[in-house]
């Protein structure tokens, strides 16, 4: 059970193929225009169809934590759970995996009884995003609470976020800590996934070190100063060669050794990449310290200030101010980077982690074992 966000879909594909492989069948439920073009051909799925508002690009703060509950998650649950009830009775699945943003799901384990788990495809809620925001973090709790009493089992006291018989978590401790909640967290770290094929000049890449910027689709309007601050920086650094995410086509006249694309086959650039710039997202972070190319970031609302803090105090990368940052702070961030082998060791330590943790096969037999 999946919600309408491309983040929140691409790590479990990765597990899904390798249950698929193991003999087991799996059935997903969302939105099925967004998993049309995400899951592999022939996937079944379950349309349940969830209608998302758009956040003005300025919200953030507090503002976008309570756009994101009030607005998306709480709405987003109840519109959710009658489809999700009915792909549950026409399937009869043995286990339910739950994104910790499709609420629907928990509240569905709870009212079928289900063995369930947590797919947790960012770390920022094991970390405690909220720790230093208690009102926040009880406003929250009360908004969790008020679901579970109306629409899933009153008598059950654990976090509708958590599991709790398995949270999955895309991460190791070695970026995100240790977990801070009571629920049994399995870091299994990033799920590698096969790049979508998207067309690309790969003629036009040589042995210059390679700078990849992106601060996400969702972002195509609000990046669009940091993105020319990047295009500027990098215009002066004919020394590398940069590829350039840009959704909203809002870049133009750049010099060749920067290459602008609306779409990219993201996992491949980042295969040849040395630094990346980003919006602290957490999947491009976490295929980013998958390959050991370390990172500056830049984040922009949500979780994405926790993950920065995660990359920093793992001494992965470094973090500008999104809002602030200009050319000359954005070109010396990379050049830092580039020039210091400290914040690629680090990288390195983290890849290293990420490869012992087990990746989608580690997450398919934790599943496993709850059937």
């Amino acid at each position: 059970m999946v919600p309408p966000f491309t983040g929140h879909v691409n790590p479990m594909v990765a597990v899904a193929v390798e249950l698929a492989a193991r003999g087991h069948q799996v059935a997903w439920a969302g939105d099925p225009v967004l998993l049309a073009r995400l899951l592999p051909a022939g996937s079944k799925v379950f349309p349940v169809w969830s209608p998302v508002p758009e956040r003005p690009a300025d919200v953030r703060g507090f503002a976008a934590w309570r756009f994101l509950w009030d607005r998306t998650l709480i709405p987003l649950a109840q519109a959710m759970l009658p489809g999700v009830l009915e792909a549950i009775e026409l399937w009869e699945p043995s286990v339910l995996v739950v994104d910790q943003q499709a609420l629907a799901g928990a509240l569905a384990a709870h009212r079928t009884g289900l063995p369930w788990a947590t797919s947790a495809t960012t770390s920022s809620e094991i970390a405690d995003p909220l720790a230093a925001m208690p009102a926040v973090r009880q406003w929250v709790s009360g908004l969790l609470t008020d679901l579970r009493l109306r629409f899933g089992d009153p008598m059950a006291t654990h976090d509708l976020r958590f599991s709790p018989h398995l949270v999955l978590a895309f991460t190791t401790s070695a970026l995100a800590g240790e977990p801070v909640v009571t629920a049994p967290v399995r870091f299994v770290g990033p799920a590698r996934r096969t790049a979508l094929p998207v067309e690309f000049p790969w003629e036009r890449l040589d042995e210059r070190p390679l700078v990849f910027v992106s601060v996400g689709t969702l972002n195509a309007d609000s990046g669009a100063g940091f993105l020319a601050g990047c295009v500027t920086a990098l215009r002066d650094r004919p020394d590398l060669q940069a590829v350039v995410v840009d959704p909203g086509g809002i870049l133009d006249g750049v010099p060749d050794h920067i290459l602008v694309r609306r779409e990219v086959p993201q996992t491949d650039v980042l295969d040849r990449a040395a630094v990346v710039v980003c919006h602290a997202g957490h999947n491009t972070v976490c295929e980013a310290l998958d390959r050991a190319v370390p990172l500056v970031v830049a984040p922009i609302r949500d979780d994405q200030p926790v993950i920065a803090d995660q990359v920093v105090r793992a001494g992965a990368g470094v973090r500008l101010r999104f809002a602030h940052a200009r050319a000359a702070q954005i070109g010396q961030a990379i050049d830092n980077v580039l020039a210091d082998d400290s914040y690629r060791a680090a990288a390195k330590r983290i890849q290293e982690s990420f490869a012992h943790a087990g990746g989608a096969t580690a997450a398919a037999t934790s599943l496993e074992a709850l059937g």
